[in-house]
């Protein structure tokens, strides 16, 4: 369901407006407002997904209460005055209802309303997918090259680059990067344990010290800044009788 809210000064509009919103299946009335100060109160306590918005009102017409928004809603502008189409559009408005409409122009603005938020909710799962990605991509030796990060061992900062060593790799991978870059992207299986060292947390074979052993020939200090982070860490998945 699309959450609604329906501002207009004129009772007869608002009425008209509410009850468009009662005829479309997936829209929900969440307010009714009679000005753009009292959408504004309703806003500080409550959330919606879209504004049916009339822009010719007192005290703060429309158009201005939508740009004083921080983040706002979808807004579908409904008003008598064809000249306020062009800046309707300017703030990105998904339709713009001229009175007086009637149900097909009004159904026609609900189904853009819910073609916008289902585009929105797509791009924002597009987005956390590469987030998540399992995938980096390190320029190397004129070369771009495809890192899996469950393949990544560990990160040995050195001056202006990294070496990012790989499993089944005898060379490492070395790139121009910062660690900070490096952390940002890697997955939550990643931990900092020295200024130079980023290491795969589940690549760890023994902790001895104040050191982390990979393997028979990798030896990676715990630095003194990190060392708390990385025994909360090891107190979350330490067993004992």
């Amino acid at each position: 369901m699309i959450r609604c809210m329906a501002i207009d000064d004129e009772p007869l509009a608002l009425r008209q407006i509410v009850s468009y919103i009662g005829k479309v299946p997936f829209l929900e009335l969440a307010a009714e407002c009679q000005s753009a100060v009292e959408a504004r109160r309703f806003l500080e306590q409550d959330t919606v997904d879209a504004i049916f918005c009339d822009i010719n009102m007192p005290d703060l017409n429309g158009m201005d209460f939508i740009k004083s928004l921080t983040m706002p809603p979808l807004v579908v502008f409904t008003t008598a005055y064809a000249e306020y189409a062009v800046e309707g559009f300017k703030v990105n408005a998904v339709d713009y209802l001229l009175k007086p409409f009637g149900m097909q122009e009004f159904q026609r603005a609900a189904n853009r309303l819910k073609e916008r938020l289902l585009n929105k909710s797509d791009n924002s799962e597009s987005s956390a997918s590469l987030e998540k990605d399992d995938a980096l991509f390190l320029k190397t030796d004129h070369r771009i090259v495809k890192v899996a990060t469950r393949d990544i061992r560990y990160i040995e900062a050195m001056s202006e680059y990294l070496k990012v060593y790989l499993r089944n790799e005898t060379r490492p991978v070395v790139t121009l990067l910062s660690m900070k870059k490096m952390e940002e992207r890697l997955p939550a299986n990643f931990m900092r344990i020295h200024r130079s060292y980023i290491i795969n947390l589940n690549d760890i074979r023994e902790v001895n010290k104040n050191r982390v052993i990979m393997d028979a020939d990798t030896y990676l200090p715990i630095g003194d800044v990190y060392r708390e982070a990385f025994q909360n860490y090891l107190k979350t998945r330490f067993l004992f009788q």
